[in-house]
């Protein structure tokens, strides 16, 4: 596709990483319009936002090393390499450290944890929609063959360079398909989290809804570290995600106080 935005000589403007800045920007518009809603500290929350997108991309990064470790053991001059320093990692390992880190950074500033977490689901799903489109556009994480009249072929070169996808193959477009999965889940929560409901309720909708569709998604994407019992990694961690999701949602329906806000006021 079009993996340069822009390119002079041997400089250039990665289009995946564009759209990644571009969904993080709408995703903290999103966090702190929810944030003022519900009459969470805005300096606060923004802070906890930028501390959570440097976790996310450190943790993205680490669990893509750890999943490929066998080959970065055998060749550790790939960790500093172009492909490593560009590749986009594994989200779930992402959102796992940076949930960590945000756990430690709302008990210090004494926000409210589900509450809070709410807040973040919405905007966390619009960034994965567009940052799903830059994954598209620089060709990494490719689908398996098919021959299905949606299927997209890969034809430059540049993006084989950069990310190893096939050039020539019709493949199943699983970027766009989580794009699209992601944009709906962010549709439904910010709808969702208009009215009244549990805290923890929308994050539990978050994890159960995204893990779900991430699941099926990952039966139609090549994995280059191949299958473990019959599913990837990503599965296995999905399937942990989804867990807790469903979790929260049923403790949710138990938990006789509301929390939350509707129509832009706390309750």
């Amino acid at each position: 596709m079009f993996p340069k935005l822009i390119s002079i000589g041997n400089f250039f403007i990665p289009t995946y990483g564009t759209l990644v800045a571009i969904g993080f920007l709408a995703a903290l518009w999103v966090v702190t319009r929810l944030g003022k809603r519900a009459k969470l500290p805005s300096e606060r929350v923004t802070n906890l936002a930028i501390y959570c997108a440097l976790a996310g991309l450190a943790g993205a990064k680490l669990f893509m090393i750890l999943f490929d470790f066998k080959a970065y053991w055998n060749d550790p001059g790939s960790l500093l390499s172009l492909s490593t320093l560009q590749a986009a990692g594994v989200y779930q390992g992402g959102f796992v450290v940076a949930f960590a880190v945000a756990l430690l950074y709302m008990r210090r500033q004494n926000l409210p944890i589900l509450a809070t977490c709410d807040v973040f689901a919405p905007g966390i799903a619009l960034g994965q929609a567009i940052g799903r489109l830059g994954c598209f556009s620089a060709g990494c994480c490719w689908g398996i063959e098919t021959h299905l009249p949606w299927a997209v072929t890969f034809h430059n070169p540049q993006a084989a360079e950069l990310t190893g996808v096939p050039l020539g193959t019709p493949l199943h477009p699983t970027q766009l398909y989580e794009s699209a999965a992601d944009a709906l889940i962010f549709l439904f929560l910010y709808l969702r989290i208009g009215k009244a409901h549990t805290s923890g309720a929308i994050l539990g909708w978050y994890l159960t809804l995204y893990s779900a569709a991430r699941f099926v998604i990952e039966f139609f994407r090549f994995h280059e570290q191949g299958l473990h019992l019959g599913l990837s990694y990503t599965q296995w961690i999905s399937l942990a995600t989804l867990a807790a999701g469903v979790t929260l949602l049923s403790s949710s329906i138990f938990r006789s106080q509301p929390a939350v806000f509707a129509k832009g006021r706390a309750s």
